[in-house]
């Protein structure tokens, strides 16, 4: 039977030629390459950083079939081997030496005063202000209020995300096997006029994390996938929540996450 691969690469001239590389020694393996999602496609190779994985996810619109990373660029969390790498990875692979981890994805349901879009993400979705300006927001979790929050905005993350735009706004690492969702706010503002909480708050994954913009700023609010933006008009709420889908990250079966989180950091 037809044994198919799916590689997807950045443009970066080390990337193409690790893809031409790559490419060669799987057919010589025995698999048949392709740059499309083959529908018998049994693995997709991501080649690039951790945005290249992102935007290989989203690309192909949240795949069933695993996707490995390739690290071309900057130390990631999300590629797990190097170019050096490939020939281990082909024999690794080939005796079916690697883990399946299971990725959750964030859903969140945009509702505008004319109708809801349902947009997902893998690390993190960010409710800001269009133009870097104060917004104000109300923040409620499973149907409670819990504030009314003023500052730059709100991020929404999974565990996994945690390392990403979350930590650099002073939130919390999470350990990815752990599946909850952290709230971390963007410049908070605190004076007499405003209260907003300083730090992350975690939440359970079936928690619905609800945010609505004050009426005035309905047409002032960003919405950021995963890096992407978003903008919508006339903005009601926005409720998020971890879905049913999941991403199947293939990763080397010696990886541990808080080595790579003393790579990364320390």
């Amino acid at each position: 039977m037809e044994r198919i691969i799916t590689i997807s690469s950045n443009n970066l001239p080390k990337s193409i030629t690790t893809k031409d590389i790559l490419t060669e020694k799987l057919q010589n393996a025995g698999f048949t390459v392709c740059d499309i999602l083959h529908p018998q496609t049994e693995l997709i190779i991501s080649i690039g950083g951790d945005g290249s994985f992102l935007q290989t996810v989203h690309d192909f619109e949240f795949p069933e079939v695993p996707i490995l990373g390739i690290n071309t660029g900057h130390l990631g969390f999300f590629p797990d081997f190097s170019p050096s790498d490939i020939d281990l990875f082909i024999e690794s692979y080939l005796m079916g030496d690697y883990i399946v981890q299971e990725i959750p994805v964030l859903q969140s349901t945009v509702c505008t005063k004319s109708n809801c879009n349902d947009v997902f993400a893998i690390n993190e979705v960010v409710v800001k202000g269009y133009k870097s300006r104060t917004i104000h927001l109300s923040l409620g979790i499973n149907n409670h209020h819990v504030q009314n929050f003023s500052g730059d905005g709100l991020i929404v993350s999974t565990s996994t995300g945690s390392t990403a735009y979350n930590y650099a706004a002073s939130g919390s690492i999470i350990d990815p096997s752990i599946n909850v969702m952290q709230i971390t706010p963007l410049a908070p503002i605190n004076t007499n006029a405003y209260r907003s909480f300083t730090s992350s708050i975690i939440c359970s994954k079936d928690s619905i994390v609800k945010i609505s913009p004050e009426y005035r700023f309905e047409d002032s609010i960003l919405i950021i996938v995963d890096g992407v933006e978003y903008q919508f008009k006339q903005i009601v709420s926005i409720s998020t929540f971890v879905s049913d889908l999941k991403v199947k990250l293939l990763r080397m079966s010696n990886y541990e996450f808080w080595s790579r989180v003393t790579e990364k950091f320390l």
